[in-house]
C-alpha cells in the first residue's frame, strides 16, 4: 500500500482534526459531506456521504487527494473529479474497511492519481 496516497499533507494535518460534516468538493463541483475521517499514520482517509448526487452512495477517499481544507466556509477539496469519485470502489456497511478493501481502493486511485 502506498503510504503517500494515505497520508494527509503535512501543511494541512493540523486543518483536518474536525472536518465531520464539511462539504466536500470535486475539481469538478460538490459531491457530498463529511461522513467520517480518520488520521491514522499513513492510512489517512475521508468517508464522503454523496447524498442523492449518485442516490446515496458513501466512498472512502485517500487523505492524499485533499489539495486543500477551508475551515470558514468547512470545505475540503480534492484533486479529483466528480465522474473519479462516481467510479470509485462501493463502500457500504457490508464493507470491511481492512486492508484488503484499501489495496483494492489505493489500486483504482493510484491509477487516476498521480503521486505528490
Amino acid at each position: 500500500m502506498d503510504t503517500e496516497l494515505w497520508t494527509y499533507r503535512s501543511d494541512m494535518l493540523a486543518q483536518t482534526e474536525n472536518i465531520f460534516g464539511f462539504s466536500v468538493e470535486a475539481t469538478d463541483g460538490g459531491i457530498g459531506q463529511i461522513d467520517e475521517a480518520s488520521r491514522e499514520t499513513g492510512a489517512g482517509f475521508i468517508v464522503v456521504d454523496t447524498g442523492p448526487w449518485i442516490f446515496g452512495k458513501k466512498v472512502m477517499i485517500p487523505a492524499g487527494a485533499i489539495t486543500d481544507v477551508d475551515l470558514d466556509d468547512q470545505r475540503v477539496y480534492l484533486n479529483l473529479t466528480k465522474e473519479q469519485v462516481k467510479n470509485s470502489p462501493l463502500l457500504d456497511a457490508d464493507t470491511p474497511m481492512d486492508d484488503d478493501y484499501r489495496r483494492q481502493l489505493g489500486t483504482y486511485y493510484e491509477s487516476i492519481y498521480p503521486p505528490r
